[in-house]
């Protein structure tokens, strides 16, 4: 063999053993994802507050109390929600965002870091900011420059601790439309901040079914989420929004009895929505299901060699029976923590809450629900 091609086999030897190496060794968001493996969502704060982003509204929804409360409980990470309006709204300061709005978020977030939390800065828009986006390339200019604002204002933080969530459920149902944009905004961020570590999402709800859409953008520092609140039937009980029928429905049980389902069934006024919520009892909804479901999103990562995270469980408390909640609870948590996936719950005081607040009062933690997420109470 001459010298020309021994080096050629050496080339392709080196180049094979290196390939191999980096499909052993952990990326650098598979490092930094060991930092959201407990998380919680602060809703209603920053965010989904029917534009009151007053610092009378920011002081009063949640404060430092609450944060070292999230530290206490053992959460290692907090997911937090930010609407688009408020950073855009005028008054904007020399980086192109509203300095008073802004300000209190530093505060917010600073408070975490010191309290020894890692930050999901999750860009939260309501409804018609997502609906131009669907419709109007003008629209995704703005957020790829709302995004290059917001991640050079953070970049200086601790880039092992503070991730940049691209978009909470586009509601996109064009999986390449979404794609192009999630692509875009990924770079703009990456220019912006070249440290931190981007969590990426699929289009329509982040669902499992929407994340196995998703081709892995070429940047390797990224973290892949997904949200789990199935079967909705059971955790979307009593909620006013989504399917209309859903608001009639309580005390729905977890495991599903076929022994409950005749009087459940009669909750439900129309025969259509009847056979919908009848499905919920057929279905077999337990543990065995929820992990083969949540399975699918951990093969999906693994054929991607990357990390995945689940940023968004619960079930709304008002209308569901507390055991049934938390043994849901329980069994998606253990099912997410069995495929070393990393979670965050929705939500810290709000109507799937893990702890119970009234107005001017200290957080009360709910002890079953912390057991249920393998925690400790205050």
């Amino acid at each position: 063999m001459n010298r020309s091609a021994v080096r050629a086999l050496l080339l392709l030897l080196t180049m094979a053993a290196t390939s191999a190496l980096a499909q052993t060794q952990p990326s650098l968001a598979f490092t930094r994802a060991q930092h959201l493996q407990r998380g919680i969502n602060v809703s209603h704060w920053f965010s989904q507050s029917a534009n009151d982003y007053s610092a009378h509204h920011t002081a009063a929804e949640t404060d430092d109390a609450d944060i070292a409360l999230i530290a206490r409980m053992g959460f290692d990470n907090v997911r937090l929600s930010i609407d688009a309006a408020p950073l855009e709204q005028q008054p904007l300061d020399a980086a192109g965002l509203n300095a008073d709005f802004v300000g209190r978020l530093d505060h917010a977030l600073d408070t975490m870091l010191a309290d020894g939390l890692a930050v999901q800065v999750d860009l939260h828009p309501e409804e018609p900011y997502k609906m131009q986006l669907r419709t109007s390339d003008a629209a995704v200019d703005r957020l790829t420059a709302l995004w290059r604002k917001l991640a050079a204002h953070y970049a200086n933080r601790n880039p092992d601790l503070v991730f940049f969530e691209v978009m909470n459920e586009p509601e996109e149902n064009d999986a390449y439309r979404w794609a192009g944009i999630q692509a875009r905004v990924a770079a703009a961020i990456r220019e912006a901040a070249p440290r931190n570590t981007i969590i990426a999402t699929g289009p329509n709800f982040s669902d499992i079914a929407d994340l196995l859409t998703l081709h892995p953008l070429s940047d390797p520092n990224v973290i892949y989420n997904f949200h789990f609140y199935d079967p909705h039937e059971f955790t979307h009980q009593g909620a006013s929004w989504g399917t209309s029928w859903w608001s009639y429905t309580h005390d729905i049980p977890y495991p599903p009895t076929e022994a409950a389902m005749p009087q459940v069934l009669q909750q439900v006024p129309d025969p259509a929505s009847r056979y919908s919520l009848e499905r919920y009892f057929l279905d077999h909804w337990d543990g065995r299901r929820i992990r083969l479901t949540i399975d699918e999103a951990a093969a999906w990562g693994q054929a991607n060699h990357v990390p995945l995270l689940c940023n968004e469980f619960g079930v709304f408390r008002e209308k569901s029976d507390p055991a049934s909640r938390n043994a849901w609870i329980r069994d998606v948590r253990t099912a997410l923590e069995s495929d070393h996936i990393g979670w965050a719950m929705w939500d810290y005081h709000g109507g799937f809450g893990v702890v119970l607040r009234r107005s001017g009062e200290p957080g009360q933690p709910d002890p079953a629900t912390l057991e249920a997420l393998g925690l400790r109470r205050n």
